[in-house]
């Protein structure tokens, strides 16, 4: 626990000194003025504490000086409203309908520090009694970084919003108190919504038969989980290999059931599972390991009776390596103020290195390159595993769908595939994202936010081949800590069915209903749905038929046999005989793991994608990315956009959005004239992205920052660059952008 000390209480006050008696004071207005300051509630949201005034200041701000307002602290966010009245309408154009720029949700809290002067303290979890410091400096989850003087504040005031601040963002709770609770009971369902969603949820058979079916899988549906008697961690229904028996099924509690994802138009399909606990006992350790032969022997003869699987466990890094990395990385844009960020920006692109961020994001790339070649090249079944079965396993799985499958590179098939993989597929949401900030920070992992790093990278490489842009993998990113939406709320399907069954004591209603996440219309007008859809966006031929094209079995097992003497039978097919007699022949070859070395696989894979980069693009095919070293770029959008250092007015990706916009507006409106001229037609074929004409510049940060709050400020501030000039010893550092820095001095 942090002790903040004697001054925390005993701030410096103002020596301002009125001549005017209270008496002359016309209470009843300030009253009303403080009481017009409140934000808009939501529905369930109640006001703990406020405080006023205090002093909001910009990372640019090293001063006292900053913008006069009240703080609030509600069962939702954290909300600063402002005295002064902003007339600018770049302010509005992204507008989040649940928070604003000046809000942070309770759950996008990350690190809270108690500012003295020029040094400031972390906070930690405790009590933090009577005291309170100057300054509070909040670290958000999105990379904003706040900070709110409570120097001029009354004493009583200031201490409470602190510790309200500190006790509601930092300390653990009960599920039940997280604000999404509330805010159901005060809200009714909206079924119109519900109709109109397109996004598959996987929550009823029907969706997994119509998935299976649409990827022509050979599989059979397993509904006795129903209840969740098999498993709670397995969701209440998913696909399992035909020829597990149903005695199996009950066994090791779900693990080691091997779940299909994906089957390939070969015939071939893609499984995960949980890997079976190691045990000393011998008879129980020879249990496992026949439960697990039969396992494998259900998925080999899926298709010819042949499967490759991988433990991800083995070959990635663990989830508190992906913890400890972005904790690194992370850091670099947290920028307290000006001088922090260029004296950071001397060794930039080796500190990001040194994170091994981008690393890991480089690894699961690779590793997904290697299951689909598996799949596209080898048509061998793929099995992959790790110790729960819902972190890596939704990475890799998700990402070997995106590049094989492009039903999951438009807007509703990628929601969707979140929903199967991570959603059903019980990915512990709760735990990895900290929600309830419990005490065991080995749980903690942006597991999630490291998927989307991937889907940006093949974004970023193949951006035609994407229905969706990256404002909208920016945005998500975000909503995964919006404590609203049942999405990423849960740690199991189980967890979220009694949940939700269980309804509201309270109020004495039925079944709570949560919104998702696919409701964007809780969160964005119409007009910022719009940023969502890449106009470059290829879309598919409307002959489909011929992208999936029939599997021909008999000349498929050819290719796939080994070479021996056995001589197919001229009749047409494979009879039980003849199928017996394969798999005595198979049987020894039929199960294997990539044994080879990392150099040999990383030549086969190297070797795969050249001979994919030699054939002509098809944006509805199969995409690879490239994984060379400068391929792997840095998520400009999501980390920079709130250091005003690094914007560039009027230019970077949003310019050429705009202009790439509006041509295609132009194309789209002569060709609805064209129809209307023959017939009368559909004209909501696709609403163009075309940002609003204003006075203002946007910057590369739009649609999540404006040059309205940045004014002309000094490139380097100048006692840096005094002391920069004085040290006159960067030409010998080892960065390559100290030297270009040196020069430009």
């Amino acid at each position: 626990m942090l002790s903040l000390g004697s001054a925390g209480g005993k701030s410096t006050k103002p020596s301002f000194v009125s001549y005017v008696t209270p008496e002359e004071i016309n209470i009843t207005d300030i009253d009303a003025s403080r009481r017009e300051k409140h934000p808009n509630l939501l529905p369930g949201e109640v006001v703990f504490c406020s405080a006023s005034p205090i002093l909001k200041s910009s990372q640019e701000d090293a001063s006292q000086r900053g913008i006069s307002g009240t703080l609030f602290c509600t069962n939702f966010r954290i909300s600063f409203i402002t005295d002064e009245v902003s007339s600018e309408e770049v302010a509005v154009l992204f507008k989040n309908k649940l928070y604003g720029e000046s809000d942070i949700p309770l759950t996008f809290v990350d690190l809270i520090y108690a500012g003295y002067d020029e040094k400031k303290k972390l906070i930690t979890r405790g009590q933090v009694k009577n005291k309170y410091p100057p300054k509070i400096i909040i670290h958000c989850k999105d990379l904003r970084v706040f900070q709110f003087s409570l120097t001029f504040a009354k004493e009583e005031e200031a201490r409470k919003i602190f510790q309200g601040i500190v006790h509601h963002s930092l300390e653990p709770k009960s599920l039940k108190c997280i604000f999404a609770f509330s805010y159901c009971e005060n809200t009714s369902s909206s079924p119109e919504i519900q109709r109109k969603q397109r996004t598959v949820m996987f929550n009823t058979a029907a969706d997994w038969t119509e998935e299976m079916m649409r990827t022509k899988g050979n599989c059979k549906l397993v509904t006795d989980n129903e209840n969740f008697g098999i498993s709670q961690k397995l969701p209440q229904f998913f696909i399992v290999p035909s020829f597990i028996s149903e005695e199996d099924l009950p066994k090791c509690q779900g693990r080691g059931i091997p779940i299909w994802c994906w089957t390939h138009h070969s015939g071939c399909a893609l499984f995960k599972t949980a890997s079976l606990p190691v045990t000393e006992d011998d008879s129980e350790s020879q249990a496992f390991k026949s439960y697990m032969e039969r396992m494998l022997n259900a998925v080999a003869q899926n298709h010819l009776y042949s499967v490759k699987t991988e433990e991800l466990s083995e070959t990635l890094p663990s989830i508190q390596d992906i913890q400890q990395s972005y904790n690194k990385f992370k850091q670099f844009f947290l920028i307290d103020g000006t001088t922090e960020f260029w004296l950071s920006d001397v060794k930039w692109f080796s500190s990001l290195e040194n994170s091994g961020w981008l690393d890991i994001i480089r690894q699961c790339l690779h590793k997904s390159v290697e299951i689909v070649e598996c799949l596209e090249k080898e048509n061998t079944n793929v099995l992959i595993m790790e110790e729960e079965g819902s972190d890596l396993c939704c990475v890799i799985s998700s990402l070997v769908q995106l590049m094989l499958d492009p039903y999951y590179r438009t807007l509703t098939g990628f929601q969707s595939l979140v929903q199967k993989e991570w959603v059903a597929g019980g990915h512990n949401f709760l735990d990895r994202c900290n929600h309830l900030h419990h005490k065991e920070k080995e749980l903690q992992s942006p597991v999630f936010l490291l998927f989307l790093e991937c889907v940006w990278q093949l974004l970023q490489q193949h951006g035609p081949a994407f229905q969706f842009t990256e404002t909208y993998l920016t945005v998500l990113s975000d909503s995964v800590h919006v404590a609203v939406f049942s999405t990423f709320l849960f740690s199991s399907p189980f967890q979220r069915v009694t949940t939700m069954k269980a309804g509201s004591p309270q109020t004495q209603r039925g079944p709570l209903n949560f919104p998702t996440v696919w409701d964007w219309s809780l969160q964005f007008n119409c007009k910022a749905q719009d940023l969502f859809t890449n106009p470059l966006y290829s879309e598919s031929p409307k002959q489909n038929k011929a992208m999936r094209r029939p599997f021909h079995a008999k000349h498929q097992r050819q290719l796939s046999l080994p070479n021996t003497t056995y001589k197919p039978s001229p009749r047409k097919g494979f009879f039980k005989e003849e199928t017996e007699n394969l798999k005595k022949m198979l049987r020894g070859k039929r199960i294997s793991r990539w044994m080879q070395s990392t150099e040999f696989i990383q030549a086969s894979t190297r070797e795969f994608y050249e001979s994919w980069s030699r054939r002509p693009m098809d944006y509805h095919g199969l995409i690879l990315p490239c994984l060379d070293g400068p391929a792997i770029r840095l998520w400009m959008q999501r980390y920079l956009r709130w250091i005003p250092e690094v914007q560039i007015f009027g230019g970077g990706p949003v310019a050429l959005l705009n202009k790439l916009a509006d041509l295609l507006g132009e194309v789209q409106e002569l060709r609805a004239q064209l129809d209307l001229q023959a017939c009368h037609t559909d004209l909501t074929h696709q609403r163009a992205v075309s940002l609003p004409r204003t006075s203002a510049r946007p910057t590369n940060a739009f649609p999540f920052a404006s040059s309205r709050t940045w004014g002309l400020r000094p490139t380097i501030p100048t006692c840096l660059l005094q002391r920069l000039m004085i040290t006159g010893n960067l030409a010998n550092a080892d960065d390559e952008v100290t030297e270009a820095f040196a020069d430009v001095v």
